[in-house]
């Protein structure tokens, strides 16, 4: 039997700022999880897919488990001046990727804490078949808000969560206290807000539609239709956690100096100056980092993208040699912020037409033109 005061301390003293404890079994909202995937809204997040039944049971990936002890950890950062991160000259990184990669972080921390209290637990921090937004609402450290992010009522969202799955019992239970007194009430900001329209209803969210989708997890081309609405953002979104109340009244900075930026360029670096890294320099810029899960081809993208929606003209000699890359994806994202940034400028309409024409774009860059 585990002392759950043991083990809420032990977690504490490694640097977790929330704990708590669930009793191994079926998922919460399985029946939830699997209708959003049969709606397609993972979109080609097929890990998720992979094998669903694991997800939904903890005991089919470790045999014995008793418990699901829940961690989380969090990610707000220091106050960053908003000119920063809304310079349209600049690429918005989302706020969880402001420092180091919080995998490298928390995994090494959830198993040292795992191999202390049992003698067989597995650790798990949004890589493996765990729902770990479902399993730390029911293990009290939050409920579920419309955005669909795990609300902490005293910390907000801004939150890494890990899960250990431990071969004991904790020694008493405690009622979900967080979730039956908090919620969102008649608060809709985050559905209101979001960009890109991915909420087909309150905590339903069309994964295709989200800018973190868009910019992390999609390796194809971003559908034209999201693209001038993801503004200067090349890595992930925080809309919909920007405008929570719970959010802007009670998030406070990390104790963890790994997720603070060591320079405004960590938030938003110059568009310019992503535009013209190579492979190495990406490497150089961003080892170690979360945005090394999107790679250069897939960050080069999401910043044509972004230098489209900035309109100057500085970005031209940059994305007219992107416009002859390798790699198809850039090319054609590039030429789409050729395209975008003519028009902006107010170039007449025949030049637009000629230096599509001239690349061979013409078809596929005017039908562009009605969603600039």
């Amino acid at each position: 039997m585990l002392n759950r005061e043991y083990a809420t301390r032990m977690a504490l003293d490694l640097g977790f700022d929330l704990v708590g404890f669930a009793q191994a079994g079926p998922v919460p909202g399985a029946q939830q999880f699997l209708d959003w995937l049969r709606a397609g809204y993972a979109g080609e997040m097929s890990y998720l897919v992979r094998e669903p039944a694991r997800r939904l049971d903890p005991r089919l990936v470790l045999p014995g488990v008793r418990t699901v002890m829940m961690v989380g950890l969090s990610y707000d950062s220091l106050a960053v001046p908003e000119d920063i991160l809304s310079d349209p000259s600049r690429g918005r990184i989302a706020r969880y990727a402001w420092g180091l990669d919080y995998h490298d972080v928390l995994i090494p921390r959830l198993r040292e804490l795992g191999e202390r209290l049992t003698h067989l637990s597995r650790a798990y921090v949004d890589t493996g078949p765990v729902l770990e937004r479902s399993w730390a609402k029911s293990a009290g450290l939050g409920f579920i808000g419309r955005n669909t992010c795990l609300i902490n009522p005293s910390r907000g969202s801004h939150l890494f969560l890990g899960a250990i799955l431990l071969s004991e019992e904790v020694d008493h239970w405690e009622p979900e206290r967080t979730n039956r007194q908090y919620g969102c009430g008649q608060c809709t900001r985050c559905l209101v807000a979001c960009p890109t329209h991915a909420f087909i209803k309150p905590s339903l969210l069309d994964a295709r539609r989200c800018i973190s989708y868009l910019t992390i997890e999609l390796k194809g081309s971003i559908p034209i239709e999201f693209r001038a609405s993801m503004g200067n953002r090349i890595f992930g979104c925080d809309v919909c956690q920007d405008v929570c109340p719970y959010v802007r009244r009670f998030s406070r900075p990390t104790r963890e100096l790994a997720f603070h930026p060591d320079s405004p360029n960590r938030v938003a670096p110059p568009l310019l100056e992503l535009l013209a890294m190579d492979r190495t320099t990406f490497s150089l810029h961003f080892k170690g980092t979360p945005l090394e899960r999107s790679k250069w081809r897939g960050i080069v993208r999401n910043v044509c993208v972004a230098a489209g929606n900035w309109g100057d003209s500085q970005a031209l000699p940059l994305l007219e040699k992107l416009k002859t890359n390798e790699e198809p994806i850039i090319q054609e994202h590039a030429a789409w912020a050729i395209t975008r940034i003519i028009a902006k400028q107010g170039q007449p309409t025949n030049v637009v037409r000629r230096h599509e024409q001239t690349e061979g774009h013409s078809t596929s860059l005017a039908g562009l033109q009605t969603h600039c």
